[in-house]
């Protein structure tokens, strides 16, 4: 088999490729003689017909499946003899064949870069840090109660932070709108889920109170037939409600699972469970920092074809085509996509040679203590455990991430690192607004 390689734009190569005639006339010959030995042909008993019959029935056939296996077989024996590395599938030009002649073709591919990877001692990485206080306690308690609160109904006037209960009815233009009357409808006064104005016409209302008044849709709003329009709405109030919150009682603690109901032990509880996800922040915000310290260290050219392959994958797993609402948002959605593409592809080149040349390995105590750490969270954690056990491809997913942790673990070693002092609530924010 002869093979001739050439290099194209980057990381583009066109090898040449021509198979032998023999190897694929015996190949063709070879299917044929197998055929003839069990075909049914009619007039002819089976196993019986004649090879010239045989080959008017199944030649093409044949022939079209040997070029096939060998167009593929004989490509990569061409890739490992030239020791290519092959990124996405190839574009495979066979020229035309006549009986008895090679077997001619073109294919263009990219292949993998060699990664190049500079001294990670001259990287200043960022390590975040932070310490829980009995006041980051305190808040993380009252948010509890606030997930438990519970609404009375007061005879008073509304004031900010109560509900309101109402019966409204709201006529655009003398006419009915999509949603334009509901029964009963809590109002939390403060939360601005109603459109600008309507809230503030029921502060200071008590139960039993008809209102009668007109806002505005905002000119913005998404619906463009409402949008900058006078709305005049007839409202009814059924009940003023004011929030209570629950004391921090022995019956409160105990319905939080805590066993001796103590809120000393509640507190203990709460506190670990903040660790742990002040623990989780930080590794995360340094795995971050690392990865961006990796790809900008490291320039990288990276194949199209694997780039592509990526924004294929995050624009189905994302509805991002489906959510971008014009031409232009696509276009601008999509060119993010293809940045976050390229540096993830890029990302991964660089991490698998740093994997490569340091023989990282993840041992089965570490893969057992990551799926252990996230079935922690659960209400039945041994299940979680046997459920990622149960399938290879979850075992696997939870495998590269102990591999990521390790490599992040060695690059900040090797690297000069910065610990940058905060808060536990800025940064649990932080994660919940990247």
């Amino acid at each position: 088999m002869q093979v001739s390689v050439q290099t194209l734009n980057g990381l583009e190569r066109q090898i040449t490729v021509a198979v032998p005639a023999e190897k694929i006339e015996t190949e063709i010959k070879t299917r044929l003689n197998s055929l003839s030995k069990r075909a049914r042909i009619s007039g002819f008993r089976p196993g019986k017909a004649p090879m010239h019959v045989i080959k008017q029935h199944y030649g093409d056939q044949v022939q079209q499946e040997v070029m096939g296996e060998v167009l593929e077989s004989s490509f990569y024996e061409a890739v490992v003899k030239e020791k290519l590395r092959p990124a996405g599938s190839p574009h495979i030009h066979p020229k035309s064949r006549e009986p008895g002649q090679p077997l001619e073709y073109t294919a263009t591919f990219e292949i993998y870069p060699e990664v190049s990877l500079n001294p990670f001692s001259g990287i200043e990485i960022e390590r975040p840090t932070a310490e829980i206080t009995e006041a980051d306690v305190d808040r993380v308690l009252e948010n509890i109660r606030k997930q438990r609160m519970e609404w009375s109904a007061v005879e008073r006037a509304s004031i900010m932070g109560d509900r309101v209960l109402v019966d409204f009815k709201g006529l655009l233009e003398g006419g009915n709108f999509p949603g334009n009357e509901a029964q009963n409808m809590p109002v939390e006064l403060g939360k601005q889920r109603m459109i600008p104005g309507f809230e503030e016409h029921l502060t200071g209302v008590s139960s039993g109170a008809q209102l009668s008044f007109t806002v505005r849709f905002p000119a913005d709003y998404h619906r463009a037939e409402m949008a900058d329009k006078d709305v005049q709405f007839e409202v009814k109030v059924n009940a003023v409600e004011e929030a209570r919150l629950p004391e921090i009682s022995e019956e409160f603690v105990r319905s939080l699972g805590v066993a001796d109901a103590t809120v000393e032990s509640l507190r203990k509880d709460v506190r670990q469970n903040m660790q742990r996800e002040l623990d989780d922040r930080i590794q995360t915000k340094l795995k971050q920092n690392v990865m961006d310290a990796l790809f900008k260290s490291n320039p990288i050219t990276v194949p199209k074809a694997l780039v592509q392959q990526e924004v294929h994958t995050l624009m189905q797993n994302q509805n991002i085509a489906q959510s971008a609402s014009n031409s232009a948002d696509q276009i601008t959605a999509q060119s993010r996509v293809e940045e976050f593409a390229q540096r993830r592809v890029g990302l991964a080149l660089i991490l698998s040679e740093i994997v490569r040349q340091q023989s990282f390995k993840v041992e089965p105590k570490k893969l057992r203590e990551a799926v252990e750490h996230f079935a922690s969270t659960y209400e039945k954690p041994d299940e979680v455990v046997q459920w990622y056990y149960a399938d290879k491809k979850r075992l696997g997913e939870v495998e590269s991430y102990v591999l990521e942790n390790e490599v992040v673990a060695w690059v900040a070693a090797q690297a000069r690192m910065k610990d940058v002092s905060s808060s536990f609530d800025a940064l649990i924010k932080q994660g919940q607004t990247a």
